[in-house]
């Protein structure tokens, strides 16, 4: 995710980082060309007069324009769903954790020091690895081995062989809330309130699956990309006539406009990757790191992610 303060003036054309430029680039210089050759041959192909009118263009640039504005409002739609429910994961952590530690009873205090062998360490440290875990499958990436600390040996050994890593974590949480009721040191009305912390993380997850899972129907991309394409590449024909010489810069400037809400639309719709307008699902997932951790008075508290190039991942 690109975090600046906005540019003022002439800075703001400049700009590369985060703008989808780079993506397009190719297919406007191309554009640009065909609109410059247009230009120059006055609209003749093959000494054949290529004769359109801006009527054809106007009826077909508003409906194209309003559609590819309508995409984007869909492609937005699950990014702001996907950082909504990456929302409820941070809360949901730190609720889990203090339930655990204000309910769960033990004849000393809870701290990291205890190890793993404590339930409520091993829960919040479970915590953890569950949101880095959601964050590498949604991600599609392996298992980051700086995991293996938060969990017991035999633990990660069994991870390893799950498909579905943290639904795997959340049936561990499952097992020891069972132990700590069968022990008699949680009161079955409190783990009814535990219990449905784990429900909304699991459903966290399974929306930001969903989103994962089912794009954009790819009739309806093709559609618009096709359509963007072929109205900006038979655009020149319709301009040269008209307004002459200035046909590759107008040229120009509708091909970024419409070529760019396009490639917007695509990249902003897989909100979980790596890209530079992508969520920052590892900074988020550091944020609930070293929430937890200092509520295990843990020494090992890792800094909170900055912006690199103004990009946070």
């Amino acid at each position: 995710m690109i975090v600046r303060d906005r540019p003022s003036g002439f800075k703001m054309f400049l700009l590369l980082r985060g703008s989808i430029l780079p993506r397009i680039l190719p297919s406007l210089l191309a554009t640009t060309l065909i609109a410059t050759f247009v230009t120059m041959t006055h609209g003749d192909l093959f000494s054949v007069k290529i004769t359109l009118t801006t009527i054809p263009f106007t009826l077909i640039g508003l409906p194209l324009a309003i559609f590819l504005g309508f995409r984007n409002s869909t492609a937005y739609d699950r990014y702001w769903e996907g950082r909504k429910l990456w929302g409820e994961l941070v809360h949901r952590s730190r609720s889990l954790t203090r339930q655990c530690l204000s309910l769960i009873t033990s004849a000393e205090p809870v701290k990291a020091s205890l190890g793993l062998s404590d339930v409520r360490v091993r829960i919040v440290y479970r915590t953890i690895a569950y949101n880095h875990a959601l964050r590498l499958q949604l991600r599609g990436e392996p298992m980051e081995t700086e995991l293996q600390s938060l969990l017991v040996a035999s633990e990660w050994q069994q991870m390893q062989k799950a498909s579905n890593k943290p639904d795997f974590l959340m049936r561990k949480m499952g097992e020891d809330l069972g132990a700590c009721l069968h022990a008699r040191r949680i009161d079955p009305c409190l783990l009814a309130a535990i219990d449905t912390t784990l429900s909304a993380m699991t459903g966290a997850a399974g929306g930001c699956e969903r989103i994962k899972s089912t794009p954009i129907p790819f009739s309806y991309t093709l559609l618009l990309h096709r359509t963007a394409y072929l109205y900006c590449f038979l655009l020149p024909f319709g301009l040269v006539d008209t307004i002459g010489f200035m046909t590759p810069f107008v040229v120009a400037i509708v091909a970024y406009t419409f070529f760019g809400l396009d490639a917007l639309g695509d990249e902003i719709e897989e909100p979980f990757g790596n890209d530079a307008n992508d969520l920052p699902l590892t900074a988020i997932c550091r944020t609930i790191e070293i929430n937890l951790r200092e509520s295990l008075d843990d020494d090992q508290i890792p800094e909170p992610l900055t912006p690199v190039n103004f990009c946070l991942t």
